[in-house]
């Protein structure tokens, strides 16, 4: 018996919708929904423990995953099977979580999981737009103690014209790309990539996006109504001791604002705050500790957060010094390390970032593998974090999401700057070195040094910057801050990154903590993140103006030839002996692909020397090579025959002729070696293909003027016919008949 569904439909206002049905699959999770758009289907779970797990935290877990089975697709390698998700999927599963986590009750500790699975794939429809929807759809059906309902949505800008959830092929004509999240009454998130537009622009980009979730949080909301809503859960909440918060407050807030106020740096301040919280649990006992320590921690946070952020309000200060729109200090330098093919350095205040660009040919290329999409990316970057950059020991244990999100920030930053025709794939590989704010942002920049650095012409110098904000509902004050360090990030309203150039934005990523943020501050906030960019940029020029004319002594230089597509098989030669001798003389690296629409061949020839290079196009202009009937071409004898010598065509290599006895002189030649030997090099005149042998014909005596007396040997056929007597054969009717 098929159960009965419950299901709510969303009109995108341009012929599509999109369902969310529940009641039908997966009924033992706590809440599943089946959100549809088209032919896309994705199917989301969430269950949460109802015991409080052990630790300060909401242990939360998104999991994101592309099953190959929706598109009729094989999951690549051996054991054909979908293994650990793609960075595809990681960039989907942040998105979701970071709208989600702040509206559990920050004192709900139970593990969760909310687990979104494409099950069907449409190629007009992008699934990661709809996670968002999905995720919070579950929630709204489940118990979960759970803020509001939330939603996420794709908007494109096309011709001038905004787009809600555009297809792929859309967003390859639109100038914008942004996946923003919210409430029907707040935007909590923001990040995506820009064709260098405006402030304002983006903000109207927001507006739209933000009706369209509203439409989607309703329809939530009245599904989980038809459905049943269920009672939330109980939990048991953190403890709380309202005497004790007061007594800590009263030790600590006012020595914490102090040394907030003294603008000391990192390590100082940490040190110092250390300090203050261990005298504070030296006023109480061992055996007080052990019964309440965790709460004298957790309301000495408290207060810290309180005195900085009240410094800031107040006094305008903040815990280094600076004022809230003041850039920390910014050092510079290019062409650091000898060996690579561009290198920079990037330090501002206690955050610094080494970069390297590696150019390769479209072998190099990132092959992106996902059941809703496949591709390449030729140029594309990679960011490390390691625990040094931060003065911590721990291990190592792969790539995390936060260096794949901070990565995928900062190439949607620098891509867009990357020229067209620029015939490298290009790798550029962030290290961050230390740590204190923004290190994505320094990856910006010194991505931007890096590449100017390796002779990447870029269209654009990019740079970029972290501001925070610090606000206060009741007394509705509030303070942007440029350039934040890693502790206002945690203790602020909002932390947003912005990218771009001199003329516009190139990427963004925000995350807003506060409810009903208006967008006068949000337009406020971005001007001043942009007198801060521009400050940045300024510095990253002062460093290198412009990018160097040519690649490195010591990099490869790439040069890209097409030729028709008949003479690909003839470069690569049977079995690719041709290709691979020729790298291997001319110390190069050789790549042909095919242009599918005109099935020319691209030829790419990589190569640290000119002469490589050159040797190259010669001989894949010499297998080329094609004389013309009637012009004259330089030749040299290569081999001796008896019956003429073979020639090879001085201006193609490796093209060779036979130059007939017949051919060499006007008179009569017995030896070969009478007329030309091995090495000479003369003229011969091309007749094409000689109708009479089907061979090519070429001939030296045709340059060279007749003898005084020379008589023309009459043709073959009116020499008396030939020796077997053809002419003379008798003719049919004078045949006698053949006797049976």
């Amino acid at each position: 018996m098929i159960p009965k569904t419950f299901k709510e439909v969303i009109d995108l206002g341009d012929g599509r919708e999109i369902s969310i049905e529940t009641g039908k699959l997966a009924k033992q999770a706590h809440g599943s929904v089946v959100v549809q758009s088209g032919k896309c289907m994705l199917l989301c779970t969430v269950v949460s423990n109802y015991k409080q797990s052990d630790v300060d935290f909401l242990p939360l877990t998104v999991d994101y995953r592309e099953k190959f089975a929706a598109a009729g697709r094989y999951p690549g390698g051996f054991f054909k099977r979908e293994a650990r998700p793609s960075d595809g999927e990681v960039l989907t599963m942040r998105l979701v979580d970071r709208v989600l986590r702040p509206l559990f009750p920050k004192d709900y500790h139970s593990e969760t999981q909310v687990m979104i699975q494409l099950m069907s794939h449409d190629e007009d429809v992008m699934p990661d737009a709809m996670a968002g929807l999905a995720a919070s759809a579950a929630i709204q059906l489940s118990d979960f103690p759970f803020e509001c309902a939330i939603s996420e949505a794709r908007v494109g800008r096309v011709n001038g014209e905004f787009i809600i959830n555009p297809t792929r092929e859309q967003l390859k004509e639109s100038d914008i790309d942004m996946m923003i999240g919210a409430s029907a009454d707040s935007v909590m998130m923001v990040e995506g990539e820009m064709k260098e537009i405006s402030e304002e622009e983006m903000t109207e980009a927001i507006k739209f996006a933000h009706e369209a979730i509203k439409v989607q949080c309703a329809a939530q909301i009245k599904l989980a109504e038809a459905f049943g809503k269920k009672e939330v859960r109980e939990y048991e909440p953190e403890q709380e001791d309202e005497d004790l918060a007061k007594k800590v407050y009263d030790l600590t807030y006012d020595k914490v604002y102090a040394i907030a106020k003294a603008g000391s740096a990192k390590h100082e301040r940490s040190a110092a705050f250390d300090a203050i919280k261990e005298e504070v649990k030296a006023t109480f006992s061992e055996e007080e500790l052990e019964e309440i320590g965790d709460l004298v921690t957790k309301y000495f946070y408290k207060a810290e957060k309180e005195a900085v952020r009240n410094l800031t309000l107040e006094e305008g200060l903040r815990l280094d010094g600076r004022k809230t729109d003041e850039i920390r200090p910014i050092w510079c330098e290019i062409d650091y390390l000898p060996s690579v093919h561009g290198s920079s350095i990037f330090t501002r205040g206690e955050t610094q970032a080494l970069a390297t660009v590696t150019l390769g040919t479209s072998r190099e290329a990132n092959q992106i593998d996902m059941p809703s999409f496949e591709g390449e990316e030729t140029f594309y970057l990679h960011y490390n974090f390691p625990p040094f950059s931060t003065g911590e020991a721990r291990p190592i244990r792969g790539t995390s999401r936060r260096e794949v999100g901070h990565g995928n920030l900062a190439q949607r930053a620098l891509k867009g700057m990357i020229p067209e025709d620029c015939p490298y794939t290009v790798r550029v590989v962030s290290e961050v070195l230390e740590s204190n704010g923004s290190s994505s942002m320094a990856t910006v920049c010194s991505g931007t040094m890096a590449l100017m650095d390796a002779g990447v012409q870029l269209k654009k110098p990019v740079s970029g910057i972290a501001m925070g904000l610090i606000s206060d509902a009741e007394s509705g004050k509030y303070a942007v801050l440029s350039d934040i360090l890693g502790d206002e990030d945690h203790l602020g309203d909002m932390d947003f990154k912005v990218t771009g150039t001199a003329d516009g934005i190139t990427a963004c990523q925000m995350d807003i903590k506060v409810k009903g943020l208006s967008y006068e501050i949000l337009v406020k906030a971005l001007m001043q993140a942009k007198d801060g960019r521009l400050h940045i940029l300024e510095k990253l020029t002062d460093t290198i103006a412009a990018p160097n004319a040519d690649v490195k002594s010591y990099a490869p230089k790439i040069v890209t030839k097409i030729i028709p597509g008949e003479y690909i098989g003839a470069v690569i030669g049977s079995g690719g002996k041709v290709i691979q001798e020729l790298q291997k003389e001319t110390n190069t690296t050789i790549v042909i692909n095919e242009d599918p629409d005109t099935e020319e061949g691209i030829v790419e020839i990589l190569g640290t020397g000119q002469d490589g290079i050159d040797a190259v196009i010669a001989k894949i202009d010499a297998l080329m090579f094609k004389p013309e009937v009637g012009s004259v071409y330089e030749v040299k004898v290569i081999k001796m025959l008896d019956f003429g010598a073979v020639v090879e065509y001085m201006e193609a290599p490796g093209n060779e002729v036979l130059l007939h006895v017949s051919e060499l002189a006007w008179e009569r030649t017995e030896n070969v070696s009478d007329v030309v030997n091995m090495g000479d090099v003369f003229d011969v005149k091309y007749f094409g293909l000689d109708p009479r042998t089907r061979k090519e014909k070429v001939s030296r005596k045709a340059l060279l003027p007749k003898p005084e007396g020379y008589k023309e040997r009459p043709p073959r056929n009116d020499r008396g016919g030939d020796r077997r007597g053809g002419d003379r054969r008798r003719d049919n009717r004078d045949r006698k008949p053949r006797r049976d």
